[in-house]
């Protein structure tokens, strides 16, 4: 079947998402010079993999039938007819960077914990740095392979996430996971594949969107890349897509998240970190060449030698940045053409992204997913400054959140978000943060756009407070037109979530969510016997977990 697949073009708005872009921002729609798109017949593609169709260096491990191809066993039985379903996304290291499972008997025993306990599933994050970690094209499966094979002997599902971030703040982190070593290399080699603020400070969590269509990466662009990545993906877990492994999400930017790494991620994971304003990252050559051609295609080029003054992230308090404050800047003729330009070169590319996936997994049975990020801070100010510098352009005047939703409805995604499990009286006084207004509105957001959604936690706290808060969440956001609406995704498993005042808690947890019922139908006939037997299988996880 044909398909488009796009000329490395001159510019960053060419793209297949185009006449999107041209829609739904006129006042850049001049700013294209790109060539018309070639057809072929591999979306995105750049060459066959080197590793075979099946991405494995060697030959594939073999299933527990003792032939040499993946096939899945019985699908899981659905475990949550009614509710919400609660899946569990594992720890990032469970493979380490040597593409094997870290710690296998641990592993095996907390699946079996997890199972027993209701959970419908399981998210496992596929590392680009660890897959594709040495070589292009080069792709090692087998410890995923393992981990998905373990996953389905236990009756679990799995949402598979093409992770193409890094993880972890640095070698030091035991979860650090950079990106592909030979792309480090060519960053090291052009640095303006990583993002820039206006001081120079380079960020190597995910290639800069500036240059997704430039083939800077051993002669493919990143796009390809990702699609390269996720097609070798579709080939060697063929048989268990749609049966075993029911979702994909797709990683779009820092933490796998559709935005620009205005803070760390780091910072962001955590709910108790002050309140920053970000930094706009339109600093690389290729950012600042796009804003200079769209400022001289409408007569101002005078705007187009960099992002706004008065930003400055050296404050916590908008009203004392002059481009933030109530009367500031972001509501100028130039911070409308700023923001607009900024927030739409993040929508295009991930429109180019939605196109790439669902064309790959058209047909597998997989539900495909996108996560924006839970920037909650100084919500409730006029600029939403935390927000602006994300690329949302989100402020009192106009919804941010609309176009994310019409995107992913578009092409009947599924919208991933965290913050279910925060409340406004949490944060700090002062900090003007309401992760519960953003909740809200975005919500209702994926409820105009009949868009499904699953949520997330944002904080590891494992209390009966912040559970009752995602309850309260799910019911907000669990009506809409789709048969399953909501999913949540408790984030994530470690050691601590197996503690005898944190186990019962959670399988409590679970119960509720599942709205009391589907707990106990999935205990088949044995009922109360292997209920006992899950709050037993704690015991076993303890003897053996040993994650770092």
């Amino acid at each position: 079947m044909a398909a488009i697949s796009p000329s490395p073009p001159s510019s960053i708005f060419a793209a297949p998402g185009r006449r999107f872009f041209d829609r739904r921002f006129p006042l850049l729609r001049r700013c294209s010079t790109a060539p018309r798109l070639a057809v072929s017949s591999r979306l995105f593609s750049s060459r066959s993999s080197p590793s075979g169709t099946n991405g494995f260096l060697e030959d594939p491990p073999p299933s527990s039938s003792g032939g040499d191809v993946l096939h899945a066993g019985p699908p899981p039985s659905p475990r949550s007819a009614e509710g919400v379903p609660v899946f569990v996304t594992l720890p990032a290291n469970v493979v380490g960077l040597g593409g094997r499972i870290v710690n296998r008997k641990a592993m095996v025993a907390s699946l079996k914990a997890l199972s027993l306990a209701g959970v419908e599933g399981v998210v496992v994050e596929f590392w680009w740095g660890i897959v594709e970690r040495d070589n292009p094209g080069v792709y090692d499966w087998r410890g995923y392979a393992d981990l998905v094979s373990m996953a389905s002997r236990h009756g679990l599902k799995v949402r598979a996430i093409m992770a193409f971030h890094q993880c972890g703040s640095g070698p030091g982190d035991p979860f650090w996971i950079p990106l592909p070593q030979w792309v480090l290399k060519e960053m090291d080699r052009e640095p303006d594949l990583a993002y820039s603020d206006r001081y120079g400070r380079r960020n190597k969590e995910y290639i800069s969107l500036g240059c997704d269509n430039l083939p800077v990466l051993k002669g493919r662009s990143p796009i390809q890349t990702y699609s390269d990545f996720m097609r070798s993906f579709r080939d060697t877990f063929k048989h268990f897509l749609g049966i075993v492994i029911t979702e994909v999400q797709v990683g779009m930017g820092p933490a796998g998240e559709l935005r620009y790494p205005s803070c760390p991620s780091e910072k962001l994971k955590r709910p108790s970190s002050p309140p920053e304003l970000g930094e706009f990252q339109c600093y690389d050559k290729n950012m600042l060449a796009s804003l200079r051609a769209c400022a001289q295609n409408i007569g101002m080029p005078e705007w187009g030698y960099g992002g706004p003054l008065g930003v400055s992230n050296l404050t916590q308090n908008p009203e004392e940045a002059t481009f933030f404050r109530s009367n500031g800047s972001w509501n100028s003729d130039y911070g409308k053409f700023f923001l607009e330009w900024y927030s739409g070169l993040l929508l295009l590319h991930g429109e180019i992204l939605c196109m790439a996936t669902t064309a790959i997994f058209l047909q597998t049975g997989v539900k495909i997913f996108a996560k924006v990020a839970g920037i909650y801070w100084h919500y409730l100010t006029c600029s939403h400054p935390s927000e602006l510098t994300a690329g949302y352009y989100n402020t009192l005047t106009r919804d941010g959140y609309l176009p994310l939703a019409r995107l992913f409805g578009k092409y009947k995604m599924i919208l991933c978000c965290s913050c279910f499990d925060i409340q406004d009286p949490e944060e700090l006084k002062g900090s003007k943060s309401s992760p519960e207004g953003f909740l809200r509105q975005l919500v209702y957001a994926a409820r105009m756009h009949n868009l499904p959604l699953s949520g997330e936690n944002s904080g590891t706290i494992l209390d009966d407070k912040s559970l009752d808060q995602v309850i309260k969440s799910s019911r907000l956001s669990s009506a809409g037109a789709y048969e399953s609406s909501l999913s949540f995704n408790y984030v994530r498993m470690d050691r601590h979530l197996f503690d005898p005042h944190n186990w019962p808690r959670f399988t409590r947890f679970v119960r509720q969510m599942s709205n009391a019922r589907t707990f106990q139908a999935k205990l088949d006939f044995r009922g109360r016997d292997q209920y006992l037997s899950s709050c037993s299988a704690t015991e076993e996880v303890k003897r053996s977990f040993a994650f770092h």
